[in-house]
């Protein structure tokens, strides 16, 4: 532990050298790499996340754990509750704590809901570039890294995202890929009638994200709706075609997001993207069609489609 907060006032080729002598006195090569790792792939980002009281103890866990385990570890990770927790929350939110430094907890006394939280946390963060995570999902190890050094690498784009492995139970037991476009022009034609991006798979810039207003918490889902926004403003995306995040579902959520309110919310959405003029009139109309006939149909056959369009099988 004293060599891991040391190696943070040190730059590469100081890391380098102390990992040397660690390696040369203490005769344990995993050791010395492991410090000369841990000593400089830090990379100056927030991971911004919230949780709420409904969250799994062992889920956020799995979660924070693929954080820390990156190949580039964020600078901050900004840990948001929203409201009151558990007392399993609690304990493994204090664990982590104890543990890592770079964790910061904020907390809010009432459960407002993820835009909220969202919108609060996009200015409380150190750093100007934000990785998005959910508290149930599990990175990749590379994530971090990959996405990273593409926006260090390409000034010009405001975000960059990629595919997810959905599961349920076990990551390692992939039901399904989510796939999305990968470059702007095909990010932007695929937007006008799907969401274009993984929103646990972003890393945005903040700026970027607070002139298109930040996320619009009268409307469901908030982050298609920021995209739109982004895109408008003439804002680059780019999506690795590949998984760099896990992403945990459940039938019950697809169940649950159905309904007269859901479809309602759709419908209001879509008018909102069409006044702004992102949408032409028979787009309007063809999304209203779809959108709002997914959400109010039986069960069963929103479950249907929902694995035979939205989906694609995991090999």
């Amino acid at each position: 532990m004293i060599w891991r907060h040391t190696g943070r006032l040190l730059d590469c080729w100081g890391c380098c050298v102390i990992s040397f002598f660690c390696c040369y006195y203490t005769k344990c090569v995993l050791c010395a790499f492991v410090y000369c790792m841990d000593g400089f792939r830090y990379i100056d980002i927030s991971v911004l996340m919230s949780v709420y009281y409904r969250e799994s103890a062992s889920n956020l866990r799995e979660c924070l754990d693929s954080i820390f385990a990156q190949t580039c570890r964020a600078r901050e990770v900004l840990l948001l509750k929203d409201g009151g927790l558990t007392d399993e929350l609690e304990a493994v939110i204090s664990e982590f704590e104890k543990g890592y430094e770079e964790l910061r907890v904020v907390g809010f006394a009432e459960n407002r809901g993820l835009g909220y939280c969202l919108n609060d946390g996009l200015r409380l963060c150190s750093y100007d570039i934000i990785a998005r995570m959910d508290s149930d999902d599990v990175c990749k190890p590379h994530r971090f890294e990959k996405e990273y050094d593409f926006l260090v690498s390409h000034p010009d784009y405001a975000l960059v995202g990629s595919w997810v492995d959905e599961f349920r139970e076990c990551c390692t037991v992939v039901d399904s890929i989510r796939t999305v476009p990968e470059d702007s022009d095909a990010i932007l034609r695929y937007a006008r009638g799907r969401c274009p991006v993984n929103h646990p798979t972003v890393m945005y810039r903040r700026e970027s994200v607070l002139a298109a207003g930040g996320y619009l918490t009268e409307f469901f889902p908030e982050d298609y709706f920021l995209w739109i926004r982004m895109l408008m403003q003439g804002c680059r995306f780019y999506n690795f075609q590949e998984s760099l995040v896990y992403f945990r579902y459940s039938l019950d959520t697809i169940v649950r997001r159905g309904g007269w309110r859901y479809a309602v919310d759709e419908v209001k959405v879509q008018r909102n993207i069409y006044r702004m003029g992102f949408i032409s009139f028979p787009r309007f109309v063809l999304n209203v069609v779809i959108r709002f006939t997914t959400r109010i149909v039986p069960v069963r056959l929103r479950l249907l489609v929902y694995r035979l369009i939205r989906r694609r099988a995991g090999k």
